[in-house]
């Protein structure tokens, strides 16, 4: 047989299985569904958490094993183990009519029981293979333990630092985080979602849940389209063309409607414009939380999120005790409960569960998967490559293994901040501390070690912080006791090394923040390190971007470490020693005051933009410039890299042709490193008002030092197309800037015309 002819026959073959797996499942829902009574329809809507397991809300299901016995529920989170798990399938698969087993889901945000670094840090690599990966691992987990459904990933566009769930998101641009969005979906969900080892993702929240006002968590949005199409809707689309199985609705309002009752936004755009084919879940009790957004009743709301495309109530329990009645009354219809079962049906078939409930329900696997040191190794690497060097005063970093090291501060000796916020199936005991991956690392350094300070001395805040456990410790000894001692053990070393920042929680779900600036006790310490005139380098830990103008303009190196997962120690001391030479970068500016916020970096020209610094009737700001303190896309190295030579291959290109951009980079400096290189594009001139800039490409290269590479980007028609005022996805003709460079400022420039 000829090659081509070979060829196509395997083609057919393929898609004539796949077509036939289709058609099974199609016919094996739909006749389940032909057998269903209503309420055993209704059951199947309704997801549960018993409590007493992993925390995520405020409310917890109630007579569980009754409503299990009897159907009434259709998935669980909030337990894991296999036991647990099979006890909770048994009372499904022993007691009801149908025996429709259990989806089993759980808030799995960055790692099970290897816990990673937070998502903003693992952003911060620009690495999309490791963070395939580390979603991979974290499946491979969780399936181990019973779970097959993970709400995540969660892609939220976050230009509000005051907002705590910034730190689970991938930060400000939707290029990236389109980028991250699908890696984490291929990553969890694989290539065949009955492989015991993969799992079920939702993306979430659906939708612009990280634009509330105010960074005022739940709070509400109002947004045009074109903004929401633009700059806030792609990640969200990524998700779902990378397949995603699930979507998870926000909390806040979409047009005046909240997003889980907005017909717009979960049938009109995710369904019909988007083409998504899976479920749609709500957050926790959202449909409830209806009520005070002022829609109505419990009934109300239940039939509003129905209708909108809502096919599965978290917690709340509004579609079990009102969906029937709403029947009754013609307010819903039964056709409109069976396509929300179908949806859940068909999900549960794709993960397997029709032909083995008890497919993820294996005690070896626990046993033999979670925490391995392959995963343990693998969290220490993604955790180095999170790191952002923010300054190196006089390239102190990286330190001498044989130092004589004053290690100072709140978290220098900390494990339970360690894993960072949205950890619930982690264990902090197991993290690494700072002290202990420094004596781990560099054996032979002198290590004087004090506290310093409290996190904060405010003991309302940290009662607020300390809720799901203890965070921040207020010490017994008065803060100038604690401060004195830092002094005098400062003094005596070579070096000081000051681990600072905020607690886990003091970022994350339910955790806004007015003041995002380090801690009045944080700060006395480091201005009296840096009094004693010996280099201080600042380790510095936070779920967010932060305002530390005061620090960075003193003569300090500073290298952000986020929340750096269970190898938190160990990492951060193979960075501090050069055993790794740190090469994250920004993906959330960091700005000189709050009052900049929101800031980023593709905001659009305004009629008087500010150019030359001050000018009045200019858009400036008094007291500072426009600009944030720290740009998108930042990070330093301890090597330099050189940009020359940027190139176009065609100065004229057509709309349905790719444009090749090539540019030569060298590491000109005394260590090999990585970097990121990145593109930027401005349209020039065009139909509705452009940003100054936008990301439309990335390549982290390994370059030893004194090499040079020529990196090539490949610009797609897709990249230079936005959505216009009626909303439609159109490239148009006109000149195009396009910048190479290290971070969001790049200078080295050319461009080409869109014919």
């Amino acid at each position: 047989m000829k090659p081509i002819k070979l060829f196509i026959t395997i083609l057919t073959l393929i898609f004539s299985v796949t077509i036939s797996k289709a058609q099974k499942k199609i016919a094996f829902v739909e006749e389940l569904l032909e057998k269903m009574t209503l309420d055993e329809k209704i059951g199947q809507l309704n997801l549960i958490t018993p409590g007493g397991g992993i925390a995520t809300g405020a409310v917890v299901s109630k007579n569980v094993e009754e409503k299990l016995k009897s159907g009434q529920v259709g998935g669980m989170f909030g337990v894991a183990g296999p036991e647990k798990i099979k006890v909770a399938q048994d009372m499904v698969m022993k007691n009801t009519r149908l025996k429709i087993p259990l989806i089993i889901g759980s808030d799995v945000i960055h790692g099970y029981k290897t816990t990673f670094p937070i998502p903003l840090a693992t952003s911060c690599t620009w690495d999309m293979e490791m963070i395939e990966k580390e979603a991979q691992i974290t499946a491979k987990e969780a399936t181990a333990d019973g779970i097959m459904w993970n709400f995540s990933p969660m892609v939220d566009i976050a230009r509000d630092p005051r907002w705590g769930r910034i730190a689970e998101g991938a930060g400000e641009d939707p290029y990236l985080s389109s980028a991250v969005a699908r890696a984490m979906v291929k990553g969890y969900q694989g290539n065949n979602l009955s492989d015991k080892n993969t799992m079920m993702a939702c993306v979430k929240h659906f939708a612009l849940y990280g634009a509330a006002e105010g960074g005022r968590d739940y709070n509400s949005v109002d947004m045009s389209h074109i903004k929401m199409f633009n700059q806030y809707f792609p990640p969200y689309k990524a998700a779902v063309d990378a397949g995603v199985g699930s979507v998870m609705s926000s909390f806040n309002d979409v047009d005046g409607i909240p997003a889980t009752g907005n017909k717009w936004l979960l049938t009109d755009v995710l369904r019909n414009k988007w083409g998504f084919k899976g479920f749609v879940v709500s957050d926790y009790t959202s449909i409830n939380e209806m009520i005070k957004h002022g829609l109505g009743n419990l009934q109300d709301v239940s039939v509003l999120a129905l209708k909108a495309g809502l096919d599965m109530d978290m917690v709340g329990e509004g579609f079990l005790t009102t969906l029937k009645k709403s029947v009754e009354e013609g307010k819903v219809t039964r056709e409109e409960i069976t396509n929300a079962t179908r949806l859940i049906l068909e999900a549960k078939y794709k993960l397997g569960l029709f032909d083995n409930p008890y497919l993820y329900i294996d005690k070896t696997r626990a046993e033999e998967d979670i925490l391995t040191k392959e995963h343990r190794d693998f969290a220490r690497k993604i955790a180095t490559r999170s790191f952002v060097l923010l300054k190196n005063d006089k390239q102190i970093l990286p330190l001498k293994k044989d130092a004589k090291i004053a290690l100072i501060g709140p978290l220098a000796n900390d494990q339970s901040n360690m894993l960072g916020t949205w950890a619930p199936t982690g264990d902090y005991k197991l993290s690494v501390p700072v002290f202990k991956g420094i004596q781990n690392i560099a054996p032979n350094a002198n290590i004087v070690y004090a506290k310093g300070a409290n996190i904060t001395d405010d003991t309302e805040l940290a009662k607020k912080i300390n809720v799901f456990g203890r965070k921040v410790s207020i010490d017994q000894r008065s803060p100038r006791e604690m401060l004195n001692e830092a002094v005098k053990i400062a003094k005596s070393a070579n070096i000081i090394v000051a681990v600072v920042g905020e607690a886990s929680e003091m970022s994350g779900e339910s955790a806004s923040m007015t003041q995002i600036s380090l801690p009045e006790s944080q700060k006395k310490l480091i201005r009296a390190l840096v009094k004693t005139g010996k280099p201080v380098v600042l380790v510095l830990m936070s779920g967010r971007p932060l305002v530390i103008t005061e620090e960075f303009k003193m003569p300090v190196s500073i290298l952000q470490v986020w929340h750096p997962g269970v190898e938190a120690g160990n990492a951060i001391a193979d960075v501090l020693f050069g055993n790794y030479n740190p090469s994250g970068k920004l993906t959330a500016s960091w700005p000189r005051s709050i009052g900049q916020i929101p800031i980023y970096y593709s905001e659009k020209n305004t009629g008087r933009p500010e150019e030359n610094g001050y000018e009045k009737f200019k858009t400036n700001y008094l007291d500072v410039s426009n600009t944030p303190l720290i740009p998108f896309g930042y990070g330093l190295s301890y090597t330099t890299f050189e940009y020359s030579d940027i190139k176009v291959d065609t100065k004229e290109v057509i709309q349905v042709k790719p444009l090749h951009i090539s540019v030569n980079v060298k590491n000109t400096g005394k260590y090999d490193g990585e970097e990121v290189v990145q593109l930027y594009i401005h349209d020039v001139v065009r139909s509705i008002t452009p940003p100054k800039r936008q990301l439309k490409g990335f390549k982290k290269v390994f370059l030893k030092k004194g090499e040079s590479k020529t990196v090539t980007f490949t610009l797609l028609p897709d990249d230079l197309k936005f959505y216009d005022g009626d909303l439609n996805f159109i490239a148009e003709p006109g000149i195009f800037e396009v910048f190479v460079g290290t971070n969001s400022n790049a200078t080295l420039k050319e461009t080409f015309k869109l014919k």
